[in-house]
């Protein structure tokens, strides 16, 4: 049997749920808000209990747990079961859901049908859907199904083909407009990614929903990373914006290294390990 892992010193799952109105009233009140991705139950209960105030369960699972490059093969079916994985874990932070590529483009009933299904489910607490004035449509009717929008512009990973790639986004007109429009649908926060910092900061300044930057600059309402990333568990893509707080990859490795030694050397399991 696996132990469950002990919460990081200090923690508590006593904590008062983290809600939709909380990330609204955070812009108002100056807090910044700090958001990471899990698609497990350990990675979400670790993140949870250190203090995150929502836990993404992002399509990037195509690329750093499926080892896609990139996050179009992702399906409705294992956003739902990473979902309800995260779920399992999660006491405190806002469980946020990301819709996959095609299971909200067609029309906005398709939408509303598959966000009801992240929620239904995957037990998500909000949905995120990629793009400005084309996704609008969708945006509005989840929310009118009382499902909470994230919404996201700039690079948006799913159009990675039309974008040519993971670029920086930079069209002023255009972004302002994607970011009036998700507001106006009735999302309840922004993703911006990849956007030049001052431009984001422009767009920050004009929204009553907060922005949560990626590659977006200081001057957003808060930040979101990939885990994967910050722990160093992924090297496929080094992006500029990621700030690497540990080096656990290398530490598994050497773990892992020292494991098969022990084992080859025949000095494990030694004898406090055996039962008699």
């Amino acid at each position: 049997m696996t132990a469950t892992p002990a919460l990081p010193s200090g923690s508590s799952n006593n904590a008062r749920p983290v809600t939709v109105p909380d990330f609204l009233a955070a812009k108002a009140h100056g807090k910044r808000l700090a958001v990471l991705t899990a698609y497990d139950y350990t990675m979400a209960r670790l993140l949870d209990a250190a203090g995150v105030d929502a836990v993404l369960v992002g399509d990037s699972v195509g690329m750093v747990v499926q080892g896609g490059t990139n996050c179009l093969a992702v399906t409705l079916e294992e956003m739902i079961y990473h979902t309800r994985l995260a779920a399992r874990g999660v006491r405190r932070a806002l469980l946020i859901s990301d819709m996959p590529f095609m299971s909200f483009q067609v029309s906005a009933q398709q939408a509303l049908e598959n966000a009801g299904r992240l929620v239904k489910e995957g037990s998500a607490q909000a949905v995120k859907l990629e793009g400005g004035v084309r996704t609008a449509p969708a945006i509005e009717a989840v929310v009118g199904a009382d499902i909470p929008v994230m919404g996201h512009i700039g690079l948006t990973p799913q159009s990675v083909h039309r974008l040519g790639g993971f670029r920086v986004q930079r069209d002023e007109a255009e972004l302002m407009e994607d970011a009036q429009a998700v507001e106006q649908a009735g999302a309840f926060a922004l993703v911006l990614e990849c956007v030049p910092a001052e431009l984001a900061r422009k767009i920050t300044s004009l929204m009553r929903i907060p922005t949560i930057g990626i590659g977006a600059g200081a001057g957003c309402d808060g930040q979101v990373l990939v885990t994967h990333d910050i722990l160093g568990l992924f090297d496929e893509l080094r992006p500029k914006f990621v700030k690497r707080y540990a080096d656990v990859g290398q530490a598994i490795a050497k773990a892992v290294a020292g494991y098969c030694q022990d084992v080859r050397a025949g000095t494990f399991p030694a004898a406090e390990h055996e039962f008699r």
